[in-house]
């Protein structure tokens, strides 16, 4: 053990290039409770569960996120059920889904659906109901049931 005992998060900080659409986008899309603004307006608290998501709006633009950080990833839990939701809603409204992977081995086994917030952060939904042997879907399947 480390020589500090950390006692819980406070909350976690996403960079994004509007406020206003990644508000619309957490919080209408994705369902999460917006608390409020904080300071001086760039800045936007969101709940989840016991959890707070601070959306920091950057000063300049980035459009290239996702090739300075592959591998950087914000995961969420959901149900089955809101998984499937997710997918079908994405596709209507055209967020850009980048992968729907069935994880058999490793920490976090489970339904995995990666997709872009408009900022071009990548997100994931995670059913960790999901177990090797049971079906497994593809995403326009699940989009066309």
């Amino acid at each position: 053990m480390g020589d500090l005992q950390i006692e819980s998060i406070t909350h976690w900080s996403i960079a994004v290039n509007n406020l206003d659409e990644s508000d619309a986008f957490y919080g209408d899309l994705l369902g999460m409770d917006h608390i409020g603004r904080l300071g001086t307006g760039g800045m936007s608290c969101f709940g989840v569960g016991d959890h707070r998501i601070i959306l920091c709006e950057r000063e300049e633009r980035v459009d290239n996120i996702r090739e300075r950080d592959p591998n950087v990833h914000y995961s969420l839990t959901v149900s089955t059920e809101t998984l499937n939701k997710a997918c079908k809603l994405f596709a209507e409204r055209e967020v850009e889904v980048v992968e729907l992977m069935y994880r058999r081995k490793g920490v976090f086994i489970g339904k995995e659906l990666y997709f872009n917030d408009p900022s071009g952060n990548r997100l994931e939904l995670r059913d960790p109901t999901w177990r090797d042997g049971m079906p497994e879907p593809t995403y326009e399947e699940i989009v066309n049931s």
